[in-house]
């Protein structure tokens, strides 16, 4: 199992940028997020939750929030987007990953704060989980959404992923990108750092 430790998280966050110039930073989430996590997922529309969790969900149920802020269990990772207003950090955006080591393939889901939905964060969001797939060593990234989930699917389109039928479910596409930048190359400055020392020794995912 891979553990990261939480006093080192720091070193792992990047600051983006949105389309109108505003600073996004982006970095993992830590036991202290479990309130604003949960408070950000009840604020979505309908809509957007049931988008990102393919069903109805009002909130993240005890176990999965559990998961959500324990970095690096079950071999899974979980990051925000936080932008500052007043003085305070708030979470405008989530991607949730896993690295597959047996198809060497990095597989997520993410969301943008329906307030701030094309602005931009939704594509820098994709672009910094494309460097730390990078990271891993993966080949390839992808996803599945419902077929009606027309904001994600133009958002991985315009990110120059390529679409096919999600395995096992009709309801379902799947999109997915091939990672062919170098690790040399990763434009997230933390990341460079977790590749260069290939912190990161994870083996295959429990099935």
């Amino acid at each position: 199992m891979t553990t990261l430790r939480f006093d080192d998280l720091k070193q792992y966050s990047d600051t983006l940028r949105s389309r109108s110039g505003e600073a996004v930073t982006v970095r993992f989430v830590e036991p202290r997020d479990a309130e604003p996590l949960q408070a950000y997922f009840r604020s979505l529309t309908t809509r957007s939750r049931y988008n990102r969790f393919l069903g109805a969900m009002r909130e993240l149920p005890a176990t999965l929030l559990a998961h959500f802020i324990h970095v690096g269990e079950a071999e899974q990772f979980s990051a925000v987007a936080t932008m500052m207003f007043d003085g305070y950090e708030t979470i405008v955006g989530e991607v949730r990953y896993a690295f597959h080591a047996e198809t060497s393939s990095i597989e997520f889901g993410l969301s943008v704060d329906d307030r701030w939905q094309g602005h931009g964060i939704g594509k820098a969001l994709l672009k910094n989980l494309e460097c730390r797939a990078a990271s891993f060593g993966a080949e390839r990234i992808f996803g599945d959404t419902l077929r009606s989930n027309e904001s994600m699917i133009s958002l991985a389109r315009k990110a120059g992923y390529a679409f096919a039928q999600s395995p096992g479910d009709w309801k379902l596409v799947r999109f997915e990108k091939q990672i062919d930048i170098q690790p040399r190359d990763i434009p997230c400055a933390s990341w460079k750092l977790a590749a260069a020392s290939r912190q990161f020794a994870i083996p295959p995912l429990a099935s």
